[in-house]
C-alpha cells in the first residue's frame, strides 16, 4: 500500500469525534481522507489530531471504526484503493456498481465520475 502525507487538524478530529459520539455520521471525502482518520482513532474510537505518514491498507474484512460513508471516483480495477472501497461497500456491491459504471461509460481514476458509498 502506497504511504501517503495527511493532516487531521484539531477543530476536525475534535468534530468528527463529537458527531461519533452523538451518533452522527462521518463521510470522508476522498480515500486519503478516509485513510487519515482511519489512522488518527483511537481504542476508544475518539479521533487525534496530528500530520504524518500513513500506509493503512484498507481492505475487505478489516474493520473500519470511524467512515460512514465515503464520496469517491471510480478508482482502477486491481487497485489497493478499490479495496478500499470494497472494505465499505462488499466485494459484491463494488463489483455490481462498477459493471454499471463500464455500462453506462462512466470515466475512471482521478478525473473521473463520483460515487457515494455508504
Amino acid at each position: 500500500m502506497h504511504a501517503e502525507y495527511y493532516s487531521v487538524g484539531a477543530s476536525a478530529a475534535e468534530s468528527i469525534s463529537r458527531a461519533k459520539l452523538n451518533g452522527g455520521r462521518v463521510i470522508c471525502v476522498g480515500t486519503t481522507s478516509c485513510r487519515a482518520i482511519e489512522s488518527r482513532t483511537a481504542c476508544n474510537g475518539s479521533i487525534a489530531p496530528g500530520s504524518g505518514m500513513t500506509d493503512i491498507f484498507i481492505y475487505p474484512g478489516k474493520p473500519v471504526r470511524v467512515t460512514d460513508a465515503l464520496i469517491t471516483n471510480f478508482h482502477l480495477p486491481g487497485s489497493s484503493l478499490i479495496m478500499l472501497t470494497a472494505a465499505l461497500a462488499g466485494r459484491e456491491n463494488i463489483l455490481a456498481a462498477y459493471a454499471k459504471a463500464v455500462a453506462a461509460g462512466f470515466l475512471f481514476y482521478s478525473y473521473g465520475d463520483a460515487m457515494l458509498i455508504k
